[in-house]
């Protein structure tokens, strides 16, 4: 007896089977039944989601002996074959038949092809109650000739001739024969959903006796990418591959997929900030054969569940051992983390996918992911200023902010450490405070990192009485950051040279000093880092209260 593949063994019969594609059966249906049949349709989408099947079915029904007994609310209307007259089976089923003929555009694309096609389709169909139905499957391999050739009689076709293509690149006929398009009735089929077919692979299994697990289910809906076709495959290897039930493990191995549990340990490593685990952890993965392309999907898959489960929601489509995992991890993350881990992502995925050197983009990535600061809401931080005391992060996150709220990356703890930095005998004069200056860079720095680096590239240039100039050497940011930040630096001084001083700021680049004329400024090349700058700057003027959070806290600003 010949094993028939469940594939072929379930494939449609009616338009009311076709999963997820109502729209296709409803205009499909409704053109059957009322007799408005259009002589040449288009069908396009993602492989293994019924294209050839509903187009198969359009031939079915415009051919069926019974139809009309057929016909009825119950069986779908009239639009609707039997599937049970001879006809029907053997268009089903593809045996050859005069009315109906399936042609491979990828081995059949050429000018002579098309003209033969055409002049078989000016012959009457095999009886007067019949059409001629040709379906032309990877229609958009078709040359620009071949097109041409049709043209005419796709405009102008014989009486009860049907022209079918179906495609999975609509835009290469556009690109090829634009003139075609408007002469074709055209069905976007959508790519069908975790869930329906779990249910449609779940139907198949009763069917079939077969003792599945829901978890395996779910794994093989998943490796389908909304290939209904490509599922039933994938039930099939996975029977053929040993006896008994069929786990989600037998699954995992069949089609060599990588587990849960290694992304439940990848949540823990980061949420812990483990670095030094990365390397060992992508070592594991390359020594078991893993493929890195296929673990960062995944990676990014679960942490996009992770994402809907902390924002409230309840993932679909993820195993029981990892839905419990996510639950488990949720007060760990933010969703500011977890939108920072997935741009991550974005941004390398295209280099992990084409790059020699996968597995050096996949360490670096993990090791971004280990490494990221930590967001805080904003309101927290104004909060805990009000209240007089300087708020710490908590590891390894802070609690979920809201929708709208700005947010800030602040380092692992916010409070200010304790003045240690010994005082020294320093003269104030330019020399001598060039002498102290990286004394004097390290003061600010322990109370404020981000001024540190603005103050490093600043240089006492002249000192009157107790006004020093300091003059920025590259940086209109930092330029602008010291201006912001003077007070701090002021103490600074004061704390390693035991002078009060007041301070005057201008450009390394000033003729004039710091009060030049701004017409004499150079002009500034607006670029990515200086327009950045200026954003943020105009965000903190608009809110005082934030600036001084700012400030107070030697916080990063994010937009």
């Amino acid at each position: 007896m010949t094993y028939l593949a469940l594939a072929r063994k379930y494939r449609p019969t009616r338009f009311a089977d076709l999963a997820a594609q109502a729209h296709v059966a409803a205009g499909l249906g409704g053109a059957v039944a009322k007799n408005r049949v259009a002589h040449a349709y288009l069908l396009t989408g993602p492989r293994g989601v019924g294209k050839t099947s509903a187009a198969r079915i359009l031939a079915m029904a415009l051919n069926c002996e019974r139809r009309e007994e057929a016909g009825g609310e119950e069986a779908g209307g009239k639009g609707e074959p039997c599937g049970h007259c001879d006809s029907c089976k053997r268009i089903w089923s593809g045996a050859a038949n005069l009315d109906v003929v399936e042609i491979d555009a990828a081995s059949n694309r050429g000018v002579d092809d098309a003209r033969d096609l055409r002049e078989r389709a000016t012959y009457a169909a095999s009886g007067p109650d019949r059409h001629k139905v040709y379906i032309i499957d990877e229609a958009h391999m078709l040359t620009r000739e071949a097109w041409n050739a049709l043209l005419k009689i796709l405009e102008e076709p014989p009486p009860r001739v049907v022209f079918v293509f179906a495609t999975t690149e609509p835009q290469k006929i556009a690109n090829t024969a634009a003139p075609v398009m408007s002469r074709l009735q055209r069905f976007d089929f959508r790519r069908l959903g975790p869930h329906t077919i779990v249910e449609r692979l779940r139907y198949v299994a009763e069917h079939e006796a077969i003792d599945v697990e829901n978890d395996a289910l779910l794994l093989m809906a998943r490796v389908a990418h909304g290939g209904m076709r490509d599922a039933l495959s994938l039930l099939d290897q996975t029977l053929a591959f040993g006896e008994g039930a069929v786990t989600a493990a037998r699954v995992r191995d069949v089609l060599g997929l990588i587990s849960d549990e290694l992304y439940v340990e990848l949540l823990d490593l980061v949420a812990d900030r483990r670095q030094h685990d990365v390397f060992p952890f992508v070592a594991r993965l390359v020594d078991a054969g893993a493929d890195l392309v296929e673990f960062v999907g995944g990676a990014g898959e679960t942490v996009r569940a992770l994402l809907v489960r902390v924002l409230g929601g309840q993932p679909e489509g993820i195993t029981e051992t990892l839905r419990s995992a996510i639950d488990q991890q949720a007060s760990r993350y933010t969703p500011g983390d977890l939108l920072r881990m997935l741009k991550l992502l974005g941004d390398v995925e295209t280099a992990i996918r084409r790059s020699p050197h996968s597995r050096l983009h996949v360490e670096l990535l993990l090791l971004q992911w280990a490494m990221l600061d930590r967001t805080v809401e904003l309101a927290e931080v104004l909060n805990a200023l009000r209240a007089g005391a300087p708020p710490t992060v908590p590891e390894p996150v802070s609690p979920a902010p809201k929708a709208a709220a700005p947010r800030v990356a602040a380092p692992a703890q916010l409070a200010a450490a304790p003045d240690s930095t010994p005082r020294l005998p320093v003269p104030l004069t330019p020399e001598g405070l060039a002498s102290a200056w990286p004394a004097v860079v390290s003061e600010v720095g322990r109370r404020r990192r981000m001024v540190r680096e603005s103050l490093a590239q600043a240089r006492p240039v002249a000192v009157e009485g107790d006004r020093v100039t300091l003059h920025v050497t590259k940086g209109e940011a930092h330029l602008e950051g010291l201006e912001r930040n003077r007070r701090a630096v002021q103490e600074a001084i004061q704390t390693v040279t035991g002078h009060r001083v007041a301070l005057v700021f201008g450009s390394a680049g000033d003729a004039a000093g710091p009060a030049a004329n701004a017409t004499d400024i150079e002009p500034k090349r607006l670029h990515e880092d200086t327009d950045r700058a200026e954003r943020l700057r105009m965000y903190r003027s608009k809110d005082p209260t934030l600036d001084a959070a700012v400030d107070a806290l030697d916080l990063e600003l994010l937009e």
